[in-house]
């Protein structure tokens, strides 16, 4: 494949006005530089912050290094089309972006309450940025400057690409092209569509004809004539079992049959080649229409499961869909980048801190991240519950080591008040960094969901050498005293490697390692596609081992996640009794939240498993916790310690059968009402037991606005941890452990902390 890398493009003739320190955000910044208009607006629903965790900056930065003049409109007045029209018309596009995060989840909780906060916003002012962002944003650049084109981007629009469910409606919409009524959308990491896009606009092509680029979506009156449109139910029939080809099978002579093939002699003979109907550039595949899929929840469920077949960037074929009379045409994903192109991201002109605009105000999400350095994007794990292998891919791109050093030296440099630690090596998970498939052809056929899931594929490297190498040139930087791995750890790829797990918890723990077990019972763990506890329970005996070796009181920091699809109530009371049993309480739980696009969002809408044949006869249905009630026990047994929520668990546990888990014996979940272990002085505060292990959990679709910290309580050596009320996708903007996703990234993970801050 001759694939042109995004640093290599002829420069823009605009290239002479060089490096702006900040990119132009008002006309008098614009003056400044000498320019007397942008080449291309991006318009964002974040604050901005010139760090390369921040997706407008990103963006911004890579089409300044092709030569291009980028202005910036951060979080504009949106009632009117005045804002968007502060920089003037820009010559080739205006970009749009609802940011980091995607608008609703930023907006709201898993239980559809309204947040009064915004990590992404100087002082963590909710408000600054409407519902929808994506759509109201397009609509007031429309209204500005009718005939500029419009191009989509970020996490927003990258996960409704396609007919979606949305949860806050609850209902199917349309692909958020149509209801933008923008040029194209770039979906997944998009430097290179959005690379190429920019340079075809600025030669003087119409945007209307750019319609087979990888990572882009458009809108067509027919499919393309050239193209085998194949329909989704010749791949996965409802009702009929799918059969796989084995993208490992080769054709040559084994032992078994070599005698016979040396025996018979070849044969010449006129052979007739025709393409395979699964090749990517002659097929396409018809999903469901919008119209279908909106009345028909078994085909919805179908229609996800035939899109997460068509991931991998080599070998997926391209995606149609019908919405009204107009076509949706989805190309195949965007080819990974190399190392080099990573490098070339990542080492661009950052000033590493927000517009001097915000003068001294607080930007969460900023303060979270700027001592971080993200090493890598994408993630193979597949959990069902999480959107980033959908945006990012299941493809690991890596920086290189000289890379990463070199961003250690600018934060030590650069960042105001640095202190020498440095708050954290990762990404969507912590060690994943340069692993993958170690056979090519198997790589680019492969249509595997998860490299990890029911087990690791034997194809899998899994050797950490290259994470642990890392971690120790790091720790040799000049000016650095720390580093701190705060990403989820993916335990089930860790403990293939015990030497990494041993330097992690040597050197890289601060007391406290946040990992996700998610649930305690085999059939969630299903399908949420994570591993049993027996897999916890080993890491957890490694991590205690290293731990003692290294002559440090560490703990580990379960995430779980309630009102999962498929998830009863029996099996939340499983779980609370394992937390229970193991001296567990929650401070702080999240509700499942529906993202679009997860599969986990398909079994909330279908309530069937699209992991497996979907048919509308003989299906397996699924459990789904849906209604407020059903959602509030859940979410009420993972705090079984809260007195508040025993009068509700009282009542469940009654209604189940499960009368004898209610008084004072050890083995009972809550007391008796009225019976003095209620009445205590210490429950009437809502204080926990005395030395009893506290955490807080979120779902890692939603990401935590507050840096993690620790306190002791009076009176017990245990530690209690903090974290911001979360919703989907990891303690940091986006995700535990995720970076904030950029207009071509996402990071599903809601509130700062993705990976979702991506747990493991």
């Amino acid at each position: 494949m001759n694939l042109k890398k995004i640093n290599e493009y002829p420069k823009y003739w605009a290239e002479c006005y060089g490096t702006a320190p900040f990119l132009p955000t008002t006309r008098e910044e614009m003056d400044a530089l000498g320019w007397d208009s942008c080449d291309i607006i991006i318009v964002t629903g974040d604050a901005y912050v010139d760090h390369p965790s921040f997706g407008m900056a990103v963006i911004g930065r890579v089409l300044e290094a092709q030569g291009f003049r980028v202005g910036i409109i951060a979080q504009p007045e949106w009632n009117n089309k005045d804002a968007f029209m502060a920089l003037g018309q820009p010559n080739l596009y205006f970009g749009i972006t609802a940011g980091n995060m995607d608008s609703m989840i930023n907006r709201y909780t898993a239980d559809r309450k309204l947040r009064h906060d915004d990590a992404y916003t100087p002082d963590n002012v909710g408000g600054k940025r409407p519902d929808r962002a994506v759509l109201v944003y397009s609509q007031r650049c429309r209204e500005a400057y009718k005939d500029t084109p419009i191009v989509l981007g970020g996490i927003e629009a990258s996960l409704r690409r396609l007919a979606h469910y949305d949860y806050w409606s609850d209902k199917v919409r349309r692909s958020v092209l149509f209801d933008a009524k923008a040029d194209i959308l770039l979906f997944g990491n998009a430097e290179r569509a959005l690379v190429e896009v920019s340079h075809r606009i600025a030669s003087g092509e119409d945007i209307s004809t750019m319609t087979d680029i990888a990572g882009t979506a458009v809108i067509l009156k027919e499919a393309p004539a050239h193209y085998k449109i194949i329909d989704s139910t010749r791949i996965d029939k409802p009702g009929k079992s799918m059969v796989m080809p084995n993208p490992y099978a080769t054709e040559e002579v084994c032992e078994t049959n070599k005698s016979k093939a040396e025996a018979e002699p070849v044969k010449a003979q006129t052979v007739q080649i025709q393409p395979s109907r699964h090749d990517a550039f002659t097929s396409a595949v018809r999903l469901p229409s919008y119209e279908k899929l909106r009345n028909d929840r078994i085909l919805y469920a179908h229609a996800s499961r035939v899109m997460h077949l068509e991931a991998n960037p080599y070998s997926a074929r391209a995606l149609i869909q019908l919405h009204g009379d107009r076509e949706l045409w989805v190309n195949k994903p965007p080819i990974p980048l190399t190392t080099e192109e990573m490098d070339f991201v990542f080492g661009l002109s950052y000033a590493r801190v927000p517009h001097p605009s915000y003068g001294k105000a607080k930007i969460p999400a900023y303060d979270m991240i700027k001592t971080s350095v993200n090493i890598m994007r994408g993630c193979f794990g597949g959990c069902s519950f999480c959107s980033i292998t959908e945006h990012e891919g299941r493809i690991i791109q890596n920086r290189s080591h000289e890379s990463i050093l070199q961003e250690l030296e600018d934060i030590r440099d650069k960042v105001p008040g640095f202190t020498g630690t440095i708050s954290d090596l990762g990404g969507p998970t912590a060690n994943m960094y340069r692993l993958g498939c170690s056979d090519p052809r198997a790589e680019k056929n492969c249509r595997r969901p998860s490299c990890i899931f029911p087990k690791i594929c034997e194809k899998l490297d899994t050797d950490h050498k290259h994470t642990i190498d890392l971690y120790r040139k790091a720790r040799e930087v000049k000016g650095i005293k720390k580093v701190m791995i705060a990403s989820g750890v993916r335990y089930d790829l860790a403990i293939e490697s015990p030497e990494y797990i041993k330097e992690l918890v040597t050197h890289h723990v601060g007391g406290y390692l946040k990992i996700a077990p998610e649930h305690t019972e085999k059939g969630t763990l299903d399908l949420m596609m994570k591993p049993g506890m027996g897999t916890y329970d080993r890491f957890k005996e490694l991590f205690e081992k290293y731990s003692a070796e290294a002559g440090k009181k560490q703990y580990l920091i379960p995430y779980f996640i309630s009102a999962h699809p498929g998830s009863t109530d029996d099996d939340m009371l499983h779980l609370a009794l394992w937390l229970k049993k193991n001296d567990y309480q929650c401070d702080q739980v999240q509700n499942f939240y529906p993202s679009p696009m997860c599969n986990a969002t398909a079994m909330y809408h279908s309530e069937t498993n699209p992991l497996k044949r979907v048919k509308y006869k003989q299906r397996e249905d699924l459990f789904v916790a849906k209604g407020e009630r059903q959602r509030r026990l859940h979410k009420a047994l993972l705090r079984y310690h809260d007195p508040a929520n025993w009068p509700l668990i009282r009542e469940a546990l009654i209604s189940m059968g499960k009368k004898h888990l209610i008084g004072d014996r050890a083995d009972c979940l809550v007391p008796a009402e009225g019976s003095e272990a209620a009445l205590t002085p210490a429950t009437r505060r809502g204080s926990s037991r005395h030395g009893a292990k506290r955490f807080a959990t979120k779902h890692p679709n939603q990401p935590d606005i507050r840096k993690d910290g620790t306190t002791q309580r009076k009176g017990s050596g245990k530690p209690k941890t903090h974290s911001g009320s979360s919703a989907q996708g990891s303690g940091k903007p986006q995700g535990a452990g995720k970076r904030p996703s950029s207009p071509g990234k996402p990071q599903s993970r809601g509130k700062p902390s993705a990976k979702r801050g991506a747990r493991a």
